[in-house]
């Protein structure tokens, strides 16, 4: 992932909507917010960015010594057959849908209710993306993972002694890519549930993460455990954010609650 590019992009968010009031929740909506939760979510959510970014930056490169000490046996026998790729073209090939699936919500402005309520959207979305990339920076820079072109004879030196190259785990661009595709899905099924595009706009939100999951395998940036926790990641965080947010009987409901002895979140899952 390039550096900050996420992080740039949710505090530009931030800041739009920090200056007003949430968005009023018209009743062609089937979202409700709430300053109580939601200003606090994504704050917390941005500042665990924010801490990722730092550990990341704080990462030690490998030494000449330790990279002659490593063997491909070393990694775990499921993503062993991805060690030692490297393709520069798959690299940059990957940062297309990357960067194209961050737009997706501006095609929520086609949309008569949709663009009622943008700005309801837009902090949903801007919710969603912090949960990825808290997760996200939050774990590259606690885990210590060696990248697949580390292996690479073809690599350059200076790549395979980089500290980026210590992040393997797990795939950042994937998580991204996925938070925004399944997002949009999400947000399009909900305020369109008899439409006949459903089915084309979710095979498409899960095809594209998927191409880039392949994309960064390729590319040896990744290796496939990498790529599938970061699909996973990316799905559940564009799914279950608008989904947590239902205003009718959502299948999953999360609220905060206070007591004399005892603070925390209450979890509600129906069963039909």
């Amino acid at each position: 992932m390039k550096k900050y590019l996420l992080l740039i992009f949710l505090l530009s968010l931030l800041n739009v909507y920090s200056q007003k009031s949430l968005p009023e929740d018209p009743s062609d909506s089937p979202y409700e917010l709430s300053w109580a939760v939601d200003a606090p979510y994504v704050a917390g959510s941005l500042g665990l960015t924010v801490l990722g970014y730092k550990l990341i930056q704080n990462k030690e490169p490998l030494t000449k010594e330790e990279l002659q000490s490593m063997s491909i046996d070393d990694v775990f026998i499921i993503d062993r057959w991805a060690a030692g790729n490297y393709n520069l073209s798959a690299d940059e090939l990957s940062y297309i849908p990357f960067h194209a699936s961050f737009a997706l919500p501006v095609l929520f402005l086609l949309g008569e209710d949709e663009r009622a309520n943008i700005g309801q959207i837009a902090v949903l979305y801007l919710e969603s993306m912090a949960t990825a990339g808290a997760l996200f920076t939050i774990s590259a820079g606690a885990v210590h993972r060696s990248r697949p072109l580390v292996y690479s004879e073809d690599a350059p030196m200076r790549k395979r002694l980089d500290k980026d190259s210590q992040r393997s785990f797990f795939a950042g661009h994937v998580a991204a890519t996925g938070a925004a595709t399944f997002f949009f899905a999400k947000v399009f099924s909900d305020f369109n549930p008899d439409s006949w595009a459903r089915p084309y706009v979710w095979i498409a939100a899960a095809a594209i993460p998927a191409w880039v999951g392949y994309l960064r395998i390729e590319s040896g940036n990744h290796y496939l455990t990498d790529s599938l926790l970061g699909y996973a990641v990316g799905a559940l965080s564009g799914i279950l954010i608008p989904e947590l947010h239902k205003r009718e009987d959502p299948s999953f409901s999360l609220t905060p609650f206070y007591g004399d002895q005892f603070r925390g979140l209450s979890i509600r899952i129906p069963f039909n």
